[in-house]
C-alpha cells in the first residue's frame, strides 16, 4: 500500500515542483560554459539519438493521432532553424587556451516557454473537452501533434546547437594550433 500512495504522489509531487524545475532549467541553459570537445560530442551524438527515436516514435504515433509525424517534423525543422539562430547570439570567449560560451537569455526563455505554454494548454483543452462531456478522446483533445511539434522544436534547437558548437570548437582549436 505505501509503494502505491509513493507512486501516485510522484506525478502530483513533479507538477508541483514544475516551477522550480523551469527556473532551474532557464538557469542551467543560459550559464557559461567551457566549450569542451567530448562534451560536444557525447551531447550532439545524444540529439542524434533523440531525434532519431523520436521521430520514429512520431511515426508510429500517426497511426491513431493525424499529423504527428508532420507536426513533430515540423517542429524539428523550426527548431534547427532556432539552433542556428541561437549559435549567431551566443556569446563566445576564445582565449589562447580555452573557449567558453554564453547562450542568448532570451532564447533560452522563449524555448523554455514555449514548451510550458503548450503543455498548460494541452492539459486545458484535455480539461475543457471532459467537462463538456464530448465523445473526444484524451489523447485528440490534448492536442499531440501540436505537443510532439512542440518537443520537437526543443530538439532540433539543441541538435542545430550541438553541431554549431561541436563546429565552432573545431574551429578554435586550428586556430589555437596555428597559434603555436
Amino acid at each position: 500500500m505505501p509503494l502505491l500512495v509513493l507512486i501516485l504522489l510522484v506525478p502530483v509531487i513533479t507538477f508541483a515542483l514544475m516551477p522550480l524545475i523551469l527556473i532551474q532549467r532557464y538557469r542551467a541553459g543560459t550559464a557559461r560554459r567551457q566549450a569542451r570537445p567530448w562534451v560536444a560530442m557525447v551531447t550532439l551524438a545524444a540529439m542524434l539519438f533523440s531525434s532519431a527515436f523520436f521521430l520514429l516514435g512520431a511515426g508510429i504515433t500517426t497511426a491513431w493521432v493525424p499529423y504527428s509525424f508532420s507536426a513533430a517534423l515540423a517542429g524539428l525543422g523550426i527548431g534547427c532553424l532556432l539552433g542556428l539562430f541561437g549559435l549567431g547570439l551566443t556569446r563566445w570567449e576564445p582565449t589562447p587556451r580555452t573557449l567558453h560560451y554564453t547562450p542568448n537569455r532570451w532564447l533560452v526563455l522563449a524555448i523554455t516557454l514555449l514548451v510550458s505554454a503548450r503543455v498548460l494548454y494541452g492539459c486545458w483543452r484535455a480539461w475543457a473537452a471532459m467537462r463538456a462531456g464530448t465523445d473526444t478522446s484524451f489523447l485528440a483533445a490534448f492536442g499531440v501533434p501540436g505537443s510532439l511539434g512542440a518537443g520537437a522544436t526543443v530538439i532540433g534547437y539543441y541538435l542545430a546547437y550541438s553541431l554549431g558548437l561541436r563546429w565552432r570548437i573545431r574551429k578554435w582549436q586550428g586556430r589555437a594550433l596555428r597559434g603555436l
